[in-house]
């Protein structure tokens, strides 16, 4: 017997050992009697090729990773024979995988723990040499074994050992990795049902709240028409309805935020025929020369929510134009086996080093001399799209002043 670093913490069977296993994407049926089926969330091919080069590099013709359960082991990758489930007490890794230390046997058959295992005495097979290193975390919690076999006596060397206990490290990291990759999964599942729970929400408070705004603007229009212009009830009525209309186009673009970044429909779309639709919704000319330009190429995006993005960047530089020249917008982009870039650049004012990242963040507005009115969501609006593309926005200066936000899209997988 071989012993390497100490377990302390893994000596004694942990508690809610079922529970935790469940954490790493085993999760287990009751399939009659004392047997059970587990089943893996994630794909073993990846354990399964480890397993393999652990047999290969011992020289044995089999191999196992095992998760021991409460009362059951589970191989859930082997080579040399095909993976099953047995009782813990018939397991030869249940009986060793809680001492702390790698386990060699040369003959099993000779060794008083498992002389009497039915996989040693040949009513399940005929192990003889047996070498098994315990799958412990770094929380001190050991889910199973690595173990290779054979049906004859034998020793392997140090080195040979060695290269078992890094194999059944890197096992431990595999796990850890599905046990990461579930968690994130749970989450993003958590982060979409409150999405679609927001925009739920969102659309019911815009719709209960548009109705009566949209009567009051509609009475004060009303007595717009019947007030004569100087009389002083004029300048509050005008005032009111302002504000009112700035209401509105906050709800809107409230819930166009909790819309946005949702499930994606996805096609191969030009960028030039969206920045032209882009152009005739804001009422801006369009093409070489115009006050809206655009260069070709394809994406492989949502449309809509492309169009969302580009307009609310272009109506952004609408909102913020330089006093000292005519507004220009140029849409470019630039693709690579990275992925693609869409820069949207514009001659406007443009937004300090120090406020290009919070300006972003929603309902951020920097209330500059002579700005137009915004909600401060626009470009929050333009973050969310993006990242729901798995991309990012960024913004930078443009040359000979404005402001190019920078869109990466992740190339294709």
């Amino acid at each position: 017997m071989v012993g390497t670093h100490s377990m302390t913490a893994a000596l004694s069977d942990p508690l809610g050992r079922d529970e935790l296993l469940q954490e790493y994407g085993f999760t287990f049926a009751n399939g009659g009697g004392r047997q059970r089926s587990v089943d893996q969330a994630l794909s073993t091919e990846p354990l399964e090729n480890l397993v393999q080069l652990a047999a290969k590099l011992c020289g044995v013709p089999y191999g196992v990773i095992n998760v021991v359960t409460s009362d059951e082991q589970q191989q859930v990758a082997a080579v040399g024979f095909e993976a099953a489930v047995c009782a813990r007490e018939d397991s030869m890794c249940a009986q060793v995988f809680l001492s702390g230390k790698t386990t060699v046997v040369p003959d099993a058959s000779l060794d008083p723990r498992l002389a009497s295992n039915p996989f040693v005495t040949g009513e399940i097979a005929a192990v003889r040499f047996y070498a098994s290193v315990p799958l412990e975390t770094s929380s001190g919690f050991v889910l199973g074994s690595l173990c290779v076999f054979s049906n004859s006596a034998g020793t392997p060397d140090k080195d040979q050992l060695d290269m078992l206990e890094i194999l059944a490290r890197q096992a431990v990291q595999l796990l850890e990795l599905q046990r990461r990759t579930l968690q994130l999964n749970s989450a993003l599942d958590e982060v979409r049902e409150s999405n679609a729970k927001l925009a739920e929400f969102a659309g019911r408070v815009s719709h209960d709240l548009r109705g009566p705004l949209t009567t009051m603007l509609g009475y004060v229009e009303m007595a717009e028409d019947e007030v004569d212009g100087d009389h002083p009830a004029a300048e509050y009525l005008q005032i009111i309805g302002a504000s009112g209309h700035r209401m509105l186009t906050m709800l809107e673009d409230v819930l166009t935020y909790s819309r946005m970044g949702g499930v994606l429909q996805r096609q191969h779309v030009s960028l030039q025929d969206v920045a032209a639709e882009v152009a005739r919704d804001l009422g801006l000319s369009f093409g070489p020369g115009a006050v809206l330009d655009s260069g070709e190429m394809k994406l492989h995006v949502d449309p809509g929510q492309l169009r969302t993005l580009l307009q609310n960047l272009v109506a952004n530089a609408m909102n913020y134009r330089s006093p000292d020249r005519d507004l220009s917008v140029r849409i470019s982009g630039i693709s690579n086996y990275h992925g693609t870039t869409v820069l949207v650049a514009d001659n406007g004012k443009g937004i300090a080093p120090v406020d290009r990242q919070r300006v972003l963040e929603p309902l951020v507005r920097l209330h500059r001399d002579g700005d137009g009115h915004g909600s401060g969501l626009g470009l929050a609006i333009c973050r969310r799209i993006v990242e729901a593309h798995g991309g990012e926005l960024s913004l930078k200066e443009s040359p000979g002043g404005g402001t190019t936000a920078v869109i990466s899209f992740p190339a294709d997988q």
